[in-house]
């Protein structure tokens, strides 16, 4: 199975849209609903589908490995726009730490901390 050419601006899209959500309807749209509930409902979603993520993995299940991650990004994003976080900020930080030892960046945040 070859992937589709990845699309690079489908975060910033996403993001555009989750940020038009939070001025619609609760009864018409699901992030409006989310959003609505506050942020427990959006952090509860969160942990369930990283839940649901793990449990996919741990059964070996590729395909719905994907669609569980796509859930939990997708969940994520939502968080990030009710905290007034642009996708390419967390993308931003990834870039910073690309080529950086992971014992290298944990001893930096102790040291910030």
């Amino acid at each position: 199975m070859n992937p589709e050419p990845m699309n690079a601006d489908i975060l910033a899209r996403l993001a555009d849209t989750l940020e038009a959500r939070k001025q619609a309807d609760p009864g018409s749209s699901y992030v409006a609903k989310l959003y609505a509930k506050g942020l427990d409902a959006i952090l509860k979603k969160v942990a369930e589908e990283a839940a649901e993520t793990i449990m996919a993995a741990k059964d070996g299940e590729r395909d719905k490995v994907i669609y569980e991650t796509a859930d939990l990004w997708f969940h994520s994003m939502v968080l990030l726009a009710r905290e007034g976080i642009r996708p390419e900020e967390v993308l931003n930080e990834l870039a910073r730490r690309e080529g950086l030892s992971g014992l290298v960046e944990k001893a930096n945040r102790k040291e910030n901390a």
